[in-house]
């Protein structure tokens, strides 16, 4: 009787593990969200950092105006953080060059905030590559209701 239980239960094992093996599996990655980036048209350090971003896998929409200013206005951008371009992903608002990286963390992590800058244009940081120049450090700040924090620091693309 114990190796009829056995026989039984091996082969309900094996429809188990075979159902399950060949299950379809969904766990693949989720495509990255549009990034609509909003830069005036003579900028071309703007379109270094959408190639940047492109590059990483995220789908680019470019919209030229000579009023970025005052969607940085309406998005809540401060001023002490204001860049070339602003760019809106997933809720969020990323101003100027914030490496890929940066951003996919931010979509991860989704903290409350309005979004993650770099203030200026520091050189190294994507779209802002100077060959043979030494890449700046610099700060990828998070901004929001709670102020303004460190959520990362580069130099040029590298994370530190």
């Amino acid at each position: 009787m114990s190796s009829l239980l056995f026989t039984r239960r091996a082969i309900l094992a094996g429809l188990t593990t075979s159902v399950v093996v060949g299950y379809p599996h969904h766990s693949r990655a989720q495509p990255l969200p549009r990034v609509v980036v909003t830069k005036d048209p003579s900028c071309g350090c703007c379109s270094g950092w959408a190639d940047h971003i492109r590059a990483a896998g995220f789908p680019v929409e470019i919209r030229e105006t000579s009023e970025v200013n005052r969607l940085k206005i309406k998005l809540g951008v401060p001023q002490a953080l204001a860049s070339c371009h602003t760019a809106e992903v997933g809720g969020y608002v990323v101003e100027g060059h914030v490496p890929a990286d940066a951003i996919k963390r931010l979509l991860s992590e989704k903290p409350q905030a309005k979004g993650i800058a770099v203030p200026g244009m520091p050189v190294g940081s994507p779209g802002m590559e100077v060959e043979g120049t030494a890449p700046d450090t610099y700060e990828v700040v998070l901004f929001g209701p709670r102020g303004l924090t460190t959520f990362a620091r580069y130099q040029g693309l590298r994370a530190l």
